[in-house]
């Protein structure tokens, strides 16, 4: 696997994993995920994503 750092996080992501593996801001990964940058899927006001989304992400930057 490409990106082995990730195998410790679950496959369903929280804002906070994203802030932690991209080392940014809380506000920064907010703001992606707002405005669509990363793509997630919302609970109700929780946002989560998917790993395999984030690492699309990372692939396609």
């Amino acid at each position: 696997m490409k990106y082995i750092m990730l195998e410790k996080y679950p496959d369903v992501l929280t804002p906070d994993h994203v802030i932690e593996i991209l080392n940014i801001g809380r506000n920064k990964v907010y703001e992606m995920l707002n405005n669509g940058t990363i793509k997630s899927i919302r609970i109700g006001r929780k946002h989560r994503i998917p790993k395999k989304i984030l690492i699309e992400y990372l692939e396609n930057s």
